[in-house]
This record gives structure tokens, C-alpha cells and sequence, in this order.
């Protein structure tokens, strides 16, 4: 019996992290609800337990019917009938055991019909799903753009779409176009008042849309006539069941083959406004991409961990030489790497949900009840964390499954490259992590500001001073070092006021916060359980110190009259 949570020891881990006890107290507001629903916890103890319970149901859902279903998934694909898409077999008996299972609306409220668990469960059984199906994650995961709607949408918008979400029904969100890709300032899916019927109309065209036939859709449309700017667009909710909205084809990709990725035309499409007019981009949009690249993070980190994996029985199991090779150096070294990045982008990806589950809840709290000055605090520290963790970990996730992936296919030398392999598929799978909800380099554009302003520097301050066990000291002396080198670094490129000698530098400034904090990350996850954590540590740190380095070098040496040269 395949489990994708008892499997792996640190999902328990970061389930069980000390600011839980926080993140819980906030989210059960004292545990007040345990009167009013029967599987309400009334403590601590009793909510971990819940998570725990659901937790192993996700991971043998997933381990039991999607891993297996993923191969046939990926090869036979969604189609298009009739303008609706039509799932592969697979992806529909997915659905189905998700649903049954009782993961749909695992974040949402209980009045709604959810389990209200907190952003790090949600997380980690998306962390799961993609480890089995990386393109069965994006359906299942899109479930938290009801995050956005709770967050945004009136009463009654929550009452009649919410519990429909938690009863399985799909979401989407249609934001880009053909001449809108990540400039989403261009949209002009035109939203027109229909006073007749008291309702907005919807007409244009929506291209690479996850899931785009899916039950509910979050639509990105011009509201305000005459308007070229992100100010002119609105949010909308479109339901399925008022027509109006046909899948014109299903793109062709390279990988998450059973994720439908569609091209959709609007014709008249009858349609709700969430929220408030002209804040569609500036404000919820805003908040639906941060929550979609936490849930893209947690897909590289799965897709890290099925590359992990493959990786080690592939090379306990081939012989060279009349030895496995994982006994050679240069495959054992790989692998260490590959478990080093995995375990860094695991750490990264749970301490940023953690700080969007507190600024988060604090943020719901305030809306019921006017916050002491302590908790306006703590809303302020953990959401400008949250801010700067997303944008940082997004980048350095992806981009390591990325390499996960690819030192895998590596280690199966030209097995790897047959589909012989599963390696091939997460090859495929994790190449898009680095692109959608915002490239690599979009991200170091959210990202440079807090290397700028300081919010990534104090945060490593924050982690030098936490206490750990003696035996940890050399490594977290030479992350000191790291950072000496970085306060270095900064004021050299910031302080030539010269923006686009900043925006040149600014991925290996990234980087380099990225490094010592993905650093520090694993030596607290080192002191908690070293028997896990303590040689990825090492490695990776021995990874990051040479790359801070590299471009500590690179940019001592760099004469910005050099510019130039790059310049095609």
C-alpha cells in the first residue's frame, strides 16, 4: 500500500513545526467552533490530530490511485468535444477519489462546507499530489482560488459557490490573452453592465487557461470603458451553468499533459462582479498570484521529491562496472544534490506558508473584530515575509526541479531519455514551474525590492540568532560569512543608482538571499531532526557558499562599462 505522507518523514516534520501552535489557535479563533461542528477540534492536540488523519487519507488517495493513473494520464491527455473538454480516464477517477476522500475545500471555512485547515495542510497534500501527477495537481490545487473568493466576494457569492467547491466542483482562473501574457495591464476581455437582467457581460477571448472548462471560473475583464491600464479591470465569477464560455482548442504542451490548458471565447457571457470595480488587478489578482505560486512551489518541491526517488533506485539498481553506480562519486554526488535542493525547497515552501497562514488569518480576524496593537504587529511582520518569501521561493523551487529533474534523466544516462522511465515525464512536468504564475525572472523583479530595502538581511539576522545545537556551529558560522559577504554585495549595486545596472544584477543578488536563507531553513530543520536533515544540510550549504562566491566574484569584478556588451 503506497502512502505519500508515511513514506516521508519530513511531512510530519513541517506538519509539526513549533509555530503551528500559533497558525492553529489563530485559525480555530480559541477553538470556539467546537460546539457548533462535531469534527471542530476543542485544542491543539486534537486539531493536529485531524491534520495528521487527513493527511495519511491524502497520501494514500494519492499514492493508490493517482500515481498509478499518472503514466496513462500523461499519455492519452484531455481532448475537446463539443467545445468541452473531456478529461482522460484517469484524471477522472482522480477526481472522484480526491472528492470522495473529502480533500476538496480543505481550506475553506466550516460554514461553508470545508475543513478550515490552514494553508500548511493544503499545501502539503498538494506537495503530495505532485510527486504522483504534476498536471492532476494543477486541477486538484485550483480548489484555492476559493481562498480569493472568500476573501473578496460578498456573502451571498460565498454561500452559493463555496460549498459547491468543497463538494468537488473545479475552479480556474482566466487571466491571460493572446496580447495579454504577463503584462495582464493589456487585458481587454470586455465586461459590460447588463441592466436589463442585472447582471455583467462578458465577450472576448482568454488564452492558456488551466483547467478553462472548469465548474467556476475567476475572470481578469476590462470593466471601465475607454481604459488601457491595470485600472480599468475588474474581477468576475463566471459559473458554468450559464453557458456563454466554449473551449475554441486545448493547447499542445510539453508537459502536465492531463492538465487541460485551454483557449476560451466568451460570447455574452452572463457573469458576477467580485469585489469591488477597477481592483481587479491592483488588489485581487494581486492575491490570487501570490496564492497560485505558493501552490506551484509546492509542485516543483513534489516533483523534487518523485526525482529524488527515481534517482536513488535507479542507481541502487544499475550495475556498471560490477558495482551500482550510485557507488561511483559522481552519481553519489549528484544524488546528494538533488536530496540538498529537495529538502531546501521543502523548507522554504512550508515557512512561507506558515507566514501566509498567520497574516492571512489575522487579516480575517480584523474583519470580525478590531485587532490589539500586538496582533497589527505580527499582521504587518508576517505579511511583508509572506511578500517576500513567495517571489524568492517561487524562483528557487522551480528553477531546482528544474535541475532535479534533469540530473535524474542523467543518472539513467539513455535509459532516462526513453519513456521507459517515469524520469522523462517529471522532465517534462517541472519545465513549465519556472514559467507560469510568472517567470523566474518576474519573480526576481517582486523579489529585488526586499533585497533592497532589507526585509531578506534582517530575516537571516533572525535565524542567526536562533539557538541550535553546538554541533551545528561551524556550519552556521560559514552562513554568518555568507552573509557578511551579501551585506557587502548590495550597497556595491544599489549604490550606483544606476537602475539598470540594479536590474542586471538583481537574479544574482536573489540568488544570494536565496542561498543563505534556504541555508539557514535547513540548519533549523537540522537541529529539530538531524538524522533527516543534518547531511543535506551540509551539502547544501557546501552548494550555497560556493555559488554566493561565484557571484560575490562576479560582481567585485564587474565594470558597469561592460554593460554594453551584453546588449544584442
Amino acid at each position: 500500500m503506497a502512502n505519500f505522507y508515511l513514506d516521508n518523514p519530513s511531512m510530519k516534520h513541517h506538519l509539526h513545526h513549533p509555530l503551528m501552535k500559533r497558525i492553529v489557535e489563530l485559525k480555530e479563533r480559541n477553538y470556539t467552533e467546537k460546539d457548533l461542528f462535531d469534527y471542530a477540534p476543542f485544542d491543539f492536540e486534537d486539531a493536529m490530530d485531524s491534520y495528521e488523519k487527513v493527511m495519511e487519507i491524502a497520501g494514500e488517495v494519492i499514492g493508490e490511485v493517482v500515481a498509478p493513473n499518472a503514466e496513462d494520464v500523461d499519455a492519452q491527455g484531455p481532448t475537446v468535444s463539443n467545445n468541452r473538454v473531456q478529461y482522460a480516464k484517469g484524471t477522472v477517477q482522480n477526481l472522484k477519489a480526491t472528492t470522495q476522500a473529502g480533500l476538496m475545500g480543505l481550506s475553506m471555512p466550516r460554514r461553508y462546507g470545508g475543513l478550515n485547515f490552514p494553508m500548511v495542510a493544503f499545501i502539503m497534500a498538494s506537495d503530495m499530489a505532485a510527486r504522483a501527477d504534476a498536471g492532476f495537481c494543477n486541477l486538484w490545487a485550483l480548489q484555492d482560488c476559493a481562498e480569493t473568493l472568500y476573501e473578496f466576494g460578498d456573502e451571498a457569492q460565498r454561500q452559493q459557490f463555496i460549498p459547491r467547491v468543497c463538494n468537488g466542483e473545479t475552479m480556474s482562473m482566466d487571466l491571460t490573452e493572446p496580447d495579454a501574457g504577463s503584462d495582464l495591464q493589456a487585458v481587454m476581455l470586455k465586461a459590460t453592465y447588463d441592466e436589463a437582467n442585472d447582471c455583467w457581460r462578458l465577450n472576448g477571448v482568454k488564452r492558456f487557461i488551466t483547467n478553462g472548462d472548469a465548474d467556476i471560473h475567476l475572470v481578469l475583464a476590462r470593466s471601465e470603458e475607454g481604459t488601457r491600464d491595470g485600472r480599468g479591470l475588474s474581477m468576475f465569477i463566471y459559473d458554468k451553468r450559464d453557458g456563454g464560455v466554449n473551449v475554441r482548442r486545448i493547447e499542445n504542451k510539453m508537459g502536465i499533459k492531463g492538465s487541460p490548458t485551454c483557449e476560451l471565447t466568451y460570447k455574452n457571457a452572463k457573469a458576477q462582479l467580485c469585489g469591488s470595480r477597477r481592483l481587479g488587478l491592483i488588489k485581487y489578482v494581486m492575491s490570487l498570484m501570490n496564492g497560485a505560486r505558493l501552490g506551484i512551489m509546492a509542485q516543483a518541491t513534489g516533483l523534487s521529491e518523485a526525482a529524488y526517488r527515481e534517482a536513488v533506485a535507479y542507481a541502487k539498481d544499475r550495475k556498471q562496472f560490477g558495482k551500482a553506480i550510485i557507488e561511483f562519486p559522481p552519481v553519489y554526488e549528484m544524488i546528494a544534490n538533488i536530496k540538498a535542493k529537495l529538502d531546501a525547497s521543502r523548507a522554504v515552501l512550508y515557512e512561507t506558508a506558515r507566514f501566509v497562514d498567520i497574516y492571512k488569518v489575522l487579516e480575517d480576524i480584523e474583519k470580525e473584530r478590531k485587532l490589539d496593537p500586538a496582533e497589527k504587529e505580527e499582521l504587518k511582520k508576517y505579511k511583508k515575509l509572506a511578500d517576500a518569501f513567495t517571489p524568492l521561493g517561487k524562483a528557487m523551487n522551480t528553477e531546482y526541479a528544474n535541475q532535479n529533474t534533469y540530473d535524474c534523466i542523467q543518472i539513467h544516462g539513455g535509459s532516462g531519455f526513453m519513456k521507459d522511465y517515469p524520469c522523462e515525464r517529471y522532465y517534462r512536468d517541472a519545465r513549465i514551474t519556472n514559467i507560469y504564475e510568472g517567470t523566474t525572472q518576474l519573480q526576481v523583479v517582486a523579489a529585488i525590492r526586499h533585497v533592497l530595502t532589507g526585509t531578506y538581511l534582517l530575516q537571516m539576522k533572525a535565524y542567526q540568532e536562533e539557538p541550535l545545537s553546538p554541533e551545528l556551529d561551524a556550519l552556521k558560522t560559514r552562513l554568518a560569512k555568507l552573509v557578511e559577504l551579501y551585506e557587502r554585495l548590495v550597497p556595491k549595486v544599489a549604490d550606483t543608482k544606476n537602475s539598470e545596472y540594479i536590474d542586471f544584477q538583481a537574479r544574482r543578488l536573489v540568488e544570494c538571499a536565496g542561498h543563505i536563507i534556504l541555508g539557514y531553513l535547513l540548519l533549523q530543520d537540522a537541529n529539530r531532526c538531524p538524522e533527516e536533515f543534518k547531511r543535506s544540510a551540509e551539502v547544501y550549504i557546501n552548494y550555497g557558499e560556493a555559488e554566493v562566491n561565484k557571484i560575490y566574484e562576479f560582481i567585485n569584478g564587474f565594470n558597469i562599462e561592460n554593460l554594453g556588451c551584453y546588449k544584442q
